[in-house]
């Protein structure tokens, strides 16, 4: 499809190398370390026998996501949130983000009242920490969901995880379509997008600007076919990874 060389030296369609670990938290009911290229995600889940307040004798459960990056997970050390006193809009805007992915593929009343917590730490930033917080936390909440069931906290037989959510970016790199865009590109990307999709085909969200001109409805169908690609791609990842911690 195009000749442009990436810097990373990918294929336009080529994700980076991806890699999904579960059972690395000792004490969390779920747990995944998520390594795609360069962005390092631990990913844990939580399970608590309560939900909040505004939804307590409603007869339905709760998924809600945190998001945080270390102070070394960038090439100069930046100051820790909670020192601040205050999370920063994007810190907010990105785990708001993971907990309704999430919760678009839960069924929350299968859940009962009950609370699951998906703590996203970024230990290595790159572009794309977001949506690799998406497709790891999917399989940590994946763990979680099999624990509550060998503990009888939701019956065996319930189904409450429909469908399998993942999440790429995709943009405009020198006038060119890409998939799973770095810092270099994403930095520099004409168009910068991120697809939020569940594997039987539906969208869960898409988050798409135009960073230097508008775009065009053809333009972002490109895009949205090539995360529909690299997708498919970590839908089976997840599939292997889930298997393998079970």
């Amino acid at each position: 499809m195009t000749q442009m060389i990436r810097p990373s030296g990918r294929q336009y369609d080529q994700l980076r190398s991806v890699t999904l670990e579960t059972g690395v938290a000792k004490h969390a009911e779920g747990s995944c370390l998520i390594k795609a290229g360069d962005p390092h995600v631990l990913c844990t889940a939580s399970v608590e026998t309560r939900v909040p307040p505004w939804l307590r004798n409603g007869g339905t459960g709760w998924v809600t996501a945190e998001y945080g990056m270390l102070p070394r997970s960038t090439s100069d050390r930046m100051r820790r949130e909670s020192s601040a006193g205050k999370q920063s809009g994007r810190t907010q805007e990105i785990q708001r983000l993971i907990g309704r992915s999430l919760r678009a593929v839960t069924d929350l009343a299968a859940l009962g009242e009950n609370q699951i917590s998906l703590d996203c730490d970024v230990l290595q930033a790159d572009g794309g920490t977001r949506t690799a917080s998406i497709t790891g936390a999917f399989v940590a909440l994946s763990q979680a969901v099999d624990w509550m069931k060998t503990k009888q906290i939701v019956d065996a037989n319930a189904v409450v995880i429909r469908d399998h959510v993942a999440a790429i970016s995709c943009g405009i790199y020198k006038d060119e379509p890409v998939l799973d865009l770095d810092y270099a590109e994403d930095s520099t990307a004409e168009i910068d997008a991120n697809f939020i999709l569940a594997a039987e085909g539906g969208i869960v969200e898409v988050q798409a600007t135009g960073e230097e001109r508008p775009f065009s409805r053809q333009e972002l169908d490109t895009l949205l076919d090539l995360a529909e690609a690299g997708c498919a791609q970590l839908f089976e990842m997840q599939m292997a990874a889930v298997k393998s911690a079970v």
